[in-house]
């Protein structure tokens, strides 16, 4: 059986749900075996109140953004349904996880999260696997070499593709993940560096240089040489007589 995981993360209205803080972006990247299968989940969501001015600093999300998206009961069953019985890879997961809960519990659904998901909290698995660095997500991307310039702003499904990435290098040293959701600037400057690659070397093909007889001759007799002082050389009986 295939092991599904969902990386998932949030934006809200601002950081203490139990203020009344809202979810207004969720973003998931499903994988089945470690490898991407494009059946991703990303709504915004309208939160039916003001977004912390703080919070609109970080992920850049305002209320007349989100004016006309719906609310969160609107698809809050479609999001459990597409959450059921995976694994969630969370970056720091008690708070998108308590949000989460908070949301559905709005909605008259009374399922926690645990209760039908497996949560890994990605940001304990990092302080393990490195005791004392910097467990953000801009640090370990960092850390694995995973190209975040496009993150000028928090962003749920945005986070979720690097979150992906950064989890495939911790646990297996795959560190590139083409994910689809718009494409992979890393995938897609990979693609076009190795196609500029290939036809420069189909342009100048490379040149071999064979020895001639006489550099063939100097070499036997230095391989004689060496033969000489250390009883054998294992490659001498291998190379062509030379004439």
């Amino acid at each position: 059986m295939s092991t599904r995981q969902i990386v998932l993360d949030t934006e809200t209205t601002g950081l203490v749900v139990d203020e009344g803080h809202r979810i207004i972006e969720v973003g998931c990247i499903e994988m089945k075996d470690r490898k991407p299968t494009g059946n991703n989940f990303w709504r915004y969501v309208n939160p039916d109140r003001e977004i912390d001015e703080g919070a609109v600093a970080v992920h850049g999300i305002t209320t007349a953004f989100l004016a006309d998206k719906p609310l969160f009961h609107e698809i809050a069953q479609d999001l459990l349904d597409y959450l059921q019985g995976a694994e969630l890879l969370i970056h720091n997961a008690n708070f998108d996880v308590g949000f989460l809960n908070r949301e559905f519990q709005r909605c008259g659904i009374d399922t926690k999260l645990a209760e039908v998901c497996t949560i890994t909290d990605t940001v304990s698995m990092a302080r393990k696997m490195n005791p004392g660095q910097k467990a953000s997500l801009d640090a370990l991307c960092k850390r694995y070499g995973i190209d975040n310039t496009n993150r000028k702003f928090h962003g749920a499904l945005l986070d979720a593709q690097l979150l992906a990435e950064v989890y495939l290098a911790m646990t297996g040293g795959q560190s590139r993940l083409l994910l689809d959701a718009g494409g992979n600037a890393n995938a897609r400057r990979g693609g076009r560096v190795l196609a500029q690659l290939q036809a420069m070397v189909a342009a100048n093909p490379p040149v071999v240089l064979c020895a001639d007889e006489e550099e063939l001759a100097l070499h036997h007799e230095r391989l004689k040489v060496l033969a000489k002082k250390s009883g054998k050389t294992l490659w001498l009986d291998e190379l062509p007589a030379v004439q």
